[in-house]
């Protein structure tokens, strides 16, 4: 007899946005209802049949995550490297499935690294020290924007983060062009997860980073800024404070780095001659305390 077991179930692609139940206690009160909250799903990566890489992100834009790890990780020089790609859910979450050529597979054979890490996590996996802080590639877009190009820069990414608009929950990262707006925007629960996404979605995009900005709504850390290199963006402006080992790199790599960025201004941190600031108020000098 012919076999009639029904065929495996294919699972559904997980939504970006749940809705939980929770109690809330203010001033004395509790109430019950209902809160959306960002979905968090493993995402495996494999090239040729071999898994890579497995990162906890949002379950969205995976084939530009692909893409965009794939290139900031050096996998890949083009996105026309990569022969195929098919984004699969499985029952333990989303498979990534990615060809590449056979001399490219050679080399990421060859680098033996393997990621098994929390949330977009960088550096998880890195077998030397030298590894996590390898320089940067160098930038060298002439780009030149207002002070208050900037400022319209990053108040225009917040009305795009429909993800964060529903649980203010995730990152953002945004490619923005003066004279052209915002290009691209990818968000994220992991700030390097948002960043790889924009890399890739830049990379479909067929834009030209050297004109454009990098809008972070993170901290600037060594490994975002080394992504901003491998994407290309000569300016970074982020919402909060660098590190000491990002402002170093982004020095190194010739990357414009301005970051606390608010309504009223923000703190430029390397390379400053991208941004016209118009004329610097002299340093007042401090007074001798007089005992």
């Amino acid at each position: 007899m012919p076999d009639t077991a029904p065929l495996p179930k294919i699972p559904d692609m997980p939504e970006p946005v749940r809705r939980v139940t929770r109690d809330v206690w203010r001033e004395g009160e509790v109430t019950s209802g209902e809160r959306a909250v960002p979905e968090e799903t493993p995402v495996a990566l494999t090239y040729n049949g071999t898994t890579h890489a497995v990162m906890m992100a949002s379950p969205l834009d995976i084939e530009a995550f692909a893409l965009g790890f794939s290139l900031s990780e050096g996998i890949i020089r083009s996105a026309a490297d990569i022969l195929s790609l098919d984004v699969i859910a499985v029952e333990d979450g989303i498979e990534a499935r990615m060809w590449i050529a056979e001399e490219r597979m050679a080399m990421l054979g060859a680098r033996r690294r393997y990621l098994a890490g929390p949330t977009g996590c960088g550096l998880c996996g890195v077998e030397s020290l030298a590894e996590a802080i390898k320089p940067a590639a160098q930038v060298e877009g002439q780009l030149t924007v207002e002070a208050t190009a900037l400022l319209d820069a990053m108040s225009a990414l917040a009305p795009a983060q429909t993800l964060n608009h529903a649980t203010r929950a995730v990152h953002a990262a945004g490619y923005f062009e003066p004279g052209r707006g915002i290009l691209a925007v990818a968000e994220d629960v992991g700030r390097h997860n948002a960043l790889d996404k924009l890399i890739g979605k830049v990379a479909q995009l067929k834009a030209e980073p050297a004109k454009g900005l990098l809008l972070l709504t993170s901290r600037v850390s060594i490994e975002m800024v080394q992504k901003a290199a491998v994407l290309g963006v000569p300016v970074i402006a982020a919402v909060s404070a660098p590190t000491s080992l990002a402002i170093r790199t982004a020095e190194r790599a010739g990357i414009t780095l301005a970051a606390i960025v608010r309504s009223d201004g923000f703190e430029v941190f390397t390379h400053e001659g991208r941004i016209d600031l118009g004329p610097k108020k002299p340093r007042e000098k401090r007074q001798a305390h007089v005992a």
